[in-house]
């Protein structure tokens, strides 16, 4: 079985024009940075991967995690973490609630609290439980939406200029603790960006939407 993600032969096109063709696989631990103008068709790849390619499109390939063909499974089957530009945390709920949500179903009120201590201690937000998202700085949301993420269990990492909403030092900070947990935990990482500093943060190969690269 080959882990990580494969991109086999992925190919997408909106009626007669073909926006995307990719052949590629990346290891665990990896990121593959897809760059392109906007409107060239980075985040159509993502919703492939995902299952959640829009009508009007028609898309060939396989997309294969650790060697298992997802391409049938529906989007909540899939095991895929996705984060994206805005942090999309719940004002409803404090930051525990919130990684609670991320927590699959079951165990003791206890044993989950201290699941959701360990994680906020992980991204240094330790006694954060019960504050008010509203309370919390744009690098504090993003680590925060990071974790509860990372506390559904994924088996790969998508990031839709998952960094852009952020400045500069902040940007810098979350972006290398995403990457640190990626390759801590042997996920591997797609991500999507339109910003040149990020490809080279992630260190591993690029792809570039909208020139002509040969597939591989």
């Amino acid at each position: 079985m080959s882990e990580g993600l494969t991109l086999e032969n992925v190919r997408i096109a909106r009626g007669a024009a073909e926006l995307i063709a990719v052949e590629r696989h990346v290891p665990p631990g990896e990121v593959l940075a897809v760059m392109g103008p906007s409107g060239v068709g980075k985040s159509t790849l993502l919703a492939f991967v995902t299952g959640t390619l829009a009508p009007g499109f028609t898309a060939t390939g396989r997309v294969l995690l650790d060697g298992a063909d997802l391409t049938g499974t529906p989007p909540e089957g899939r095991r895929l973490g996705i984060l994206f530009q805005n942090d999309l945390l719940f004002p409803h709920l404090s930051v525990g609630g919130n990684l609670a949500f991320g927590l699959a179903p079951g165990g003791s009120r206890a044993a989950r609290r201290a699941r959701i201590d360990a994680a906020l201690a992980e991204i240094g937000l330790e006694g954060f439980a019960d504050r008010d998202p509203a309370t919390l700085s744009g690098g504090q949301k993003a680590r925060v939406a990071l974790m509860r993420m990372l506390l559904s269990d994924p088996r790969a990492l998508l990031l839709d200029e998952a960094f852009s909403g952020l400045d500069a030092a902040r940007r810098g900070q979350v972006r290398a603790l995403v990457f640190d947990i990626a390759r801590d935990r042997g996920l591997p990482v797609l991500m999507v960006t339109h910003d040149e500093e990020d490809a080279r943060a992630a260190g591993g190969p690029v792809i570039r939407l909208g020139e002509d690269q040969p597939p591989g």
